[in-house]
């Protein structure tokens, strides 16, 4: 937590938004959605299309993107004693077959139930056993549990079989192919959602940017419930994040260094970059250039933040009185946030997850 600017209030991020702006599908082209540009010294905006944003980067700029890829973490199920419906999202493995998981409903899930998912299946020529059970050993206070499975065959593979996107409560539609809920350079399975500001690439989009000196650094932040867990203190120092784990590459620290060395931008692609980013400039800097590192990271950052290594930013259209609204405030200044962000209501941009994007230069 970062105790740059005291007593500020929840509700100075909070802004009026129709549900009816609420993107509910993807657009059937991933770079038809529209671009508000946002420079962050003058509040000055302009309103484009996407690709246009080849027009706000130069040569020798890097783009940093995160390359974690969803897991279906969603898994319903019934409690083995009373048959009630119960149902885990899978947020963060801890070793072997304990994860931490959201439950729910987590008052009637206590430390000792066990949920089991699928039909029951005959195992090694015996009697029939569910094909995936969960057995709760921690309660944690926000709803989250500690449960250990226990299955027969490969968990990833149980898991695509059983699990469900962890698409986020305010999509109110069924998503037919679960792809469009991935970015197309996804590549290390962990989070628990998506990096939405990465959706609106496509491997054409990306292959034009490099052709014009653009360089792409890929690195790692599997999206837990530090990113998405609402806040709810009156304060926004009094937030305690929720730890994520990252990971930056050799391959991606080099690419990164290097551009800073000849002049160009580091431009985050999404908040979890800009996060991964700034918690490597914080812990694993040295004379100058970022390591390669990996680890867990709760950074924080809200107004009164000084970048260190983000200067500018691709990011979609955030939740009022989220942390990420509170991020994107902290690069630009919380007036000039939210004056963009009338301005996209009153031109009815799409927004959350499947939304329109923002570039803030």
């Amino acid at each position: 937590m970062l105790r740059n600017e005291s007593s500020m209030n929840v509700e100075w991020f909070d802004y009026e938004l129709p549900e009816e702006l609420i993107a509910q599908t993807p657009l059937e082209n991933r770079t038809a959605s529209r671009l508000l540009a946002l420079n962050k010294k003058t509040g000055e905006f302009q309103h484009h299309q996407f690709e246009d944003l080849i027009d706000y980067v130069k040569a020798g700029d890097v783009l940093v993107l995160n390359d974690t890829r969803v897991i279906p973490a969603r898994l319903f199920g019934v409690k083995r004693d009373t048959g009630a419906k119960a149902e885990l999202l899978l947020l963060k493995q801890l070793g072997g077959d304990r994860w931490e998981a959201l439950a729910r409903p987590a008052k009637r899930l206590k430390v000792g139930a066990v949920i089991d998912f699928g039909a029951n299946e005959e195992v090694d020529g015996g009697a029939e056993q569910p094909v995936l059970s969960a057995v709760v050993e921690e309660e944690g206070d926000m709803g989250e549990r500690i449960v250990r499975f226990q299955y027969h065959g490969i968990f990833n593979e149980i898991l695509d079989r059983l699990g469900h996107m962890p698409l986020p409560p305010y999509i109110k539609e069924q998503l037919p192919d679960k792809e469009r809920y991935q970015t197309v350079y996804a590549k290390n399975e962990g989070s628990a959602a998506a990096p939405t500001a990465g959706l609106h690439f496509t491997k054409p989009f990306l292959n034009k940017l490099v052709e014009k000196g653009i360089k792409l650094a890929y690195i790692t932040l599997h999206v837990g419930l530090g990113t998405f867990r609402p806040v709810s203190v009156d304060h926004v120092e009094e937030h305690d994040m929720h730890e994520e784990y990252y990971s930056v590459s050799q391959e991606a620290a080099d690419t990164i260094n290097e551009a800073r060395a000849n002049g160009g931008r580091v431009i985050a692609v999404g908040t979890t970059s800009a996060r991964t980013l700034e918690t490597a400039a914080r812990e694993h800097m040295q004379d100058g250039k970022i390591l390669s590192c990996q680890g867990w990271t709760r950074i924080f950052i809200y107004p009164g933040y000084e970048f260190q290594l983000v200067d500018a930013l691709l990011t979609n259209f955030h939740l009022p009185k989220s942390t990420l609204l509170m991020l994107v405030s902290a690069l630009a200044g919380r007036e000039r946030i939210l004056a963009a962000y009338r301005e996209a209501v009153k031109r009815k941009y799409r927004f959350f997850s499947f939304g329109d994007a923002m570039f803030i230069y």
